[in-house]
């Protein structure tokens, strides 16, 4: 028999009773990491809120910084243009205050001719949220630019600028393909770059 089987009833009760707070307290604790865990995974993006199918309903969109601003206003107008210092002329993207080059705080934004290549590219597979579900086959790229190979943007590969974006058949999809920007205003009025083949 062992010292703590013999002792009697009421001292193991007490002592059950801190395993069990302690077994209850290590389970919130679990929980409240599950909490956080779910908390930074969630998007910094902001759903689309027009309820047409065709019209990006319920997609990703971004969602504007300061440093970002001027990138997304150019692209209302149907301009892709990088943020440039100002001091050394070195592109950058993202956009952020400082050139990592010369360490300059001053920026111009440089027109771009909006062509560029395929870089990599994915084609996700479920489980996927809602909106993009309904798109299946569709595809998201990477694209390098063609006056700047250190800059490469990520979009989507589709056959026009408002089309849906399982548009392309995912065969067509090639490392390396040249492609050319487009531009589609979102619900909610931000407009982003989208991509075409050179040679459809």
């Amino acid at each position: 028999m062992s010292p703590r089987d013999a002792a009697p009833e009421s001292v193991r009760e007490g002592v059950r009773e801190p395993v069990r707070e302690a077994e209850s307290g290590r389970e919130s604790v679990r929980e409240s990491v599950r909490e956080s865990v779910r908390d930074a995974m969630t998007p910094s993006v902001a759903p689309a809120t027009d309820n047409r199918s065709d019209s990006g309903a319920g997609l990703l969109l971004p969602v504007p910084d300061d440093d970002g601003a001027p990138f997304w206003e150019y692209a209302a107008r149907g301009e892709l243009r990088i943020q440039a210092c100002a001091d050394c002329d070195a592109l950058r993207f993202p956009p952020r205050p400082c050139c990592p080059h010369c360490r300059s705080f001053t920026a111009r934004w440089q027109r771009m001719s909006g062509r560029g290549r395929i870089w990599s590219y994915v084609l996700p597979h479920p489980p996927l949220l809602p909106a993009y579900a309904e798109q299946p086959g569709y595809n998201a790229i990477i694209v390098e630019l063609a006056e700047a190979p250190g800059i490469r943007l990520v979009g989507n590969l589709v056959t026009a600028a408002d089309a849906p974006l399982n548009s392309v058949d995912p065969a067509r999809l090639r490392i390396g393909a040249p492609v050319k920007a487009v531009f589609q205003t979102m619900p909610g009025g931000v407009t982003v770059p989208r991509w075409l083949l050179e040679r459809p």
